[in-house]
């Protein structure tokens, strides 16, 4: 029988974060992960020989600069870099957008003079929006209690400065965040965009990892979501971890062990321990038992509470409730080994354009078909495809003069229709990805010389992401903000004592972020000062 301070389930990117905080406020800490490695889906592989790449998250951008500067993540060993382009969207007739810095507005003036004028409009009330939404990644929501009592009223000055912060939009900017919330991402872009690609950009973030058609309620905050990000103190851009996404989660491990955090490997949990209300440690699939004053929960909310809590100590409406948790996002992942950089029709051969997230969904309409069609047969016969080429940024990824490619595919089914099996289909769906970059760049196919492929199967198996969903649960208005990942339990504290959420099922959500972990931390702090202080 092991005893520590604190015990946190799952080596991914939150968890190593609320270890290394904890580790720092003075509690020790131990790390259970039941893969062999740390990092979670943020792990870099080697997947054909002489070939790495990141094998399920695949590009930064929302990694929060704070944690990247108390952790001190670049003393140990993190380099990002920022992509030459942003963007690159080729069309079939040959035309193409390709966005970054100096290069948007005379993209989109080729495109179409109306939306020139437009697009930094559109882009400035996003970013004057996320910039005051910042705000709230590192803080924890307004939590909703019953009765009135000392949580109440914290809850209560919690949501006044939630409420402050909200004041700094203009009367404009409230209405455009309530759209945003409420309204799907096509019909915005529709009112504001005449060209498909210019809306393409956009509508691609209000799909992307959401299983749903640009044109459902509610995408349009799916889009604000990726507008949060920032490399390298430049915001709204997009970038890469040399030595892929694992890089960041070894740095957090090594910021993580300096304080003293104990990690250990290939330990799966069978069972959180609950004794009068209250977690009291974990009990690992080897019989080991980890006593711990805090147990910390890194995996999805649905598969703690229905997998890993005795069914027997929890109210009756919540495990009903959390049963109802919604997963899936339409993801199918793929890393694919080069022997020469891809040469695309709309713009051949080499050039920044590479670098960039290179999007292959020439429209909305293109994107609410995908959705359509794995509705109906399990997946997209033309599906939307980002192929990210890091090696472009980074050699040391791949052989001298040979390539990696990061394939992001949707839409699939995270279940597949009429019984039928992901194992049954794995290749045959990987063959039509990589048809469809292939139409777009002739020639992709036969350059490919090795693949890894990942279905929602392979996701869920793999890193715990129950039907392949890489936000730990939908980003949908009821499990948004105060309901993430439930009324009631916002406050990164679970319905039992010394329980506490630091993934992503919690506020603020899914991506490579690092806040969930941040803010767990914060309330355990809390906590632990409240009772020994």
């Amino acid at each position: 029988m092991n005893e520590t301070d604190v015990v946190i389930i799952g080596a991914g990117h939150n968890g190593l974060t609320c270890a290394a905080y904890l580790a720092m406020a003075g509690l020790r800490v131990k790390v259970v992960e039941r893969r062999k490695v740390v990092g979670g889906a943020a792990v870099t592989e080697e997947f054909c020989p002489g070939f790495r790449n990141s094998v399920a998250a695949y590009t930064v951008s929302l990694l929060n600069p704070q944690i990247i500067s108390d952790l001190k993540l670049a003393e140990h060993g993190l380099k990002i870099v920022e992509r030459r382009a942003q963007n690159f969207l080729p069309a079939p007739d040959g035309s193409y957008l390709l966005t970054g810095e100096g290069r948007t507005q005379q993209s989109v003036e080729k495109l179409s003079q109306r939306d020139a004028a437009t697009i930094d409009v559109f882009s400035g009330e996003l970013e004057a929006i996320a910039d005051v939404l910042r705000q709230f990644v590192l803080r924890a929501p307004p939590n909703l209690v019953e009765g009135f009592g000392l949580g109440a009223m914290s809850e209560a000055f919690n949501a006044l400065g939630t409420a402050n912060i909200l004041r700094r939009l203009s009367l404009e900017q409230q209405r455009n965040l309530l759209d945003l919330f409420t309204r799907s991402a096509g019909e915005m872009l529709d009112e504001r965009f005449e060209n498909d690609l210019v809306k393409a950009l956009f509508g691609f973030d209000a799909i992307v990892g959401n299983y749903a058609s640009p044109y459902a309620a509610g995408s349009a905050y799916v889009m604000l979501h990726h507008a949060f990000g920032e490399v390298n103190g430049k915001k709204g851009v997009w970038g890469h971890a040399i030595g892929g996404m694992g890089a960041i989660t070894q740095a957090m491990a090594h910021a993580a062990r300096s304080h003293g955090v104990e990690i250990e490997t290939d330990a799966p949990v069978r069972e959180v321990i609950v004794e009068k209300d209250r977690a009291t440690g974990v009990i690992l699939d080897n019989g080991e038992t980890v006593r711990a004053r805090y147990v910390v929960s890194n995996v999805n909310p649905k598969l703690l509470y229905t997998r890993l809590v005795p069914e027997g100590a929890l109210a009756t409406e919540f495990r009903t409730r959390i049963g109802r948790w919604q997963n899936g996002s339409g993801t199918f992942r793929m890393n694919v080994a080069l022997d020469t950089l891809p040469s695309f029709t709309a713009l051949p051969g080499p050039g920044d354009h590479l670098t960039a997230g290179i999007i292959i969904a020439p429209g909305l309409g293109y994107m609410d078909r995908a959705w359509r069609d794995a509705r109906e047969f399990g997946w997209s016969r033309a599906p939307v495809v980002e192929v990210l080429i890091p090696s472009t940024l980074d050699d040391s990824l791949s052989p001298p003069g040979q390539h990696v490619a990061s394939l992001f595919c949707q839409h699939v089914a995270p279940q597949l229709p009429d019984g039928k099996s992901w194992d049954d289909h794995r290749e045959e769906v990987a063959d039509l990805m990589i048809a469809t970059v292939d139409t777009y760049a002739p020639g992709f196919a036969g350059s490919v010389v090795g693949r890894q492929i990942l279905s929602p199967l392979d996701l869920e198996r793999q890193f715990g992401l129950l039907g392949g969903d890489i936000f730990h649960g939908a980003l949908t208005l009821n499990q948004l903000f105060s309901a993430r990942p439930m009324l009631g339990h916002a406050d990164y504290r679970g319905p039992l004592r010394g329980l506490y959420h630091c993934g992503s099922g919690a506020h603020p959500g899914g991506g490579v972020t690092g806040a969930p972990g941040h803010n767990a931390a914060r309330a355990v702090l809390a906590d632990h000062r409240a009772l020994f202080v």
